[in-house]
C-alpha cells in the first residue's frame, strides 16, 4: 500500500504544471493574418518607399539651399549702382580747349581728358624709350594725337597726380615725387608703371565713349 502511495506521488510531482497567463489589459494576443513576411525580405516595398522619399526630399531641398547660397554670393560681386550708372563715359571734346584739361568720373575713378598742344604731342614723340621705366610710344597711348585719355590714378600708392607739373610738364604726384611727362608715361620718381589708358573709342568725330574699346 505504501508502495503505490509513493509512486503515486511521485508521478504526481514529475507532471509538468500548466503555466497561467494573462495578457496586458484582459485582452489575448491579436492573431497575425496571412503569411508572415521577413521585413528585410525583397517584398517588403514599405521601407523602400520610404527611404526614396526621405533621399529625395533631402536632395530637394539642398537644391533650393545651395541655389539661395550662390544667387547670394553672386549679388554681392555685382557693383553698386552709382558705378553702373557711370560705367560708360559719353565725353564731348569739343569742349575741351585746346591746351586744357577736363576731370571726370568713370568707375569710380578720376578721369582726365587732355586737349593737348603741338609743343607736348611734339615733345611726348622726341622722348627717347631708353630712358623710360615703362617704355612706351605716346602713338600707342592715343587714338587722336590732341586728345589723351587717362586714369587720374598714380600707379605707386593710388594718389592722384596734378596736372600740367613736374619736371615733364605733364603731372606730378606729391605724395612720393612720381613724375609723368605730356604722354602719361612715368619718368622719374618710385612709380612701376606709366598711367593708365582706359579703353574708350571714337562715336563721332568730337565724341568718344569711355569703357567701350569695340
Amino acid at each position: 500500500m505504501y508502495t503505490r502511495l509513493a509512486s503515486q506521488v511521485s508521478r504526481r510531482q514529475c507532471t509538468p504544471c500548466a503555466v497561467q497567463t494573462r495578457s496586458v489589459h484582459g485582452l489575448s494576443p491579436f492573431p497575425e493574418l496571412g503569411p508572415k513576411r521577413d521585413n528585410n525580405s525583397p517584398q517588403d516595398y514599405t521601407s523602400r518607399n520610404y527611404n526614396y522619399m526621405l533621399v529625395a526630399s533631402c536632395a530637394t531641398v539642398g537644391t533650393v539651399m545651395a541655389k539661395s547660397v550662390v544667387t547670394t554670393f553672386l549679388s554681392t560681386l555685382q557693383p553698386a549702382r552709382n558705378l553702373m550708372a557711370v560705367a560708360n563715359v559719353e565725353v564731348d571734346l569739343s569742349r575741351v580747349p585746346e591746351g586744357q584739361s577736363v576731370t571726370l568720373e568713370y568707375r569710380g575713378k578720376p578721369l582726365f581728358v587732355r586737349h593737348r598742344e603741338q609743343w607736348e604731342i611734339d615733345e611726348a614723340r622726341a622722348a627717347p624709350l631708353s630712358e623710360m621705366i615703362d617704355p612706351q610710344e605716346d602713338a600707342d597711348r592715343v587714338q587722336n594725337p590732341k586728345y589723351l585719355v587717362l586714369l587720374g590714378i598714380c600707379t605707386h600708392l593710388g594718389c592722384v597726380p596734378l596736372g600740367q607739373s613736374g619736371l615733364y610738364h605733364g603731372w606730378f604726384c606729391p605724395c612720393h615725387g612720381s613724375h609723368y611727362d605730356t604722354s602719361g608715361r612715368i619718368r622719374a620718381g618710385p612709380a612701376p608703371l606709366n598711367l593708365e589708358v582706359p579703353p574708350y573709342k571714337f562715336i563721332s568725330e568730337n565724341t568718344i565713349l569711355v569703357g567701350d574699346a569695340e
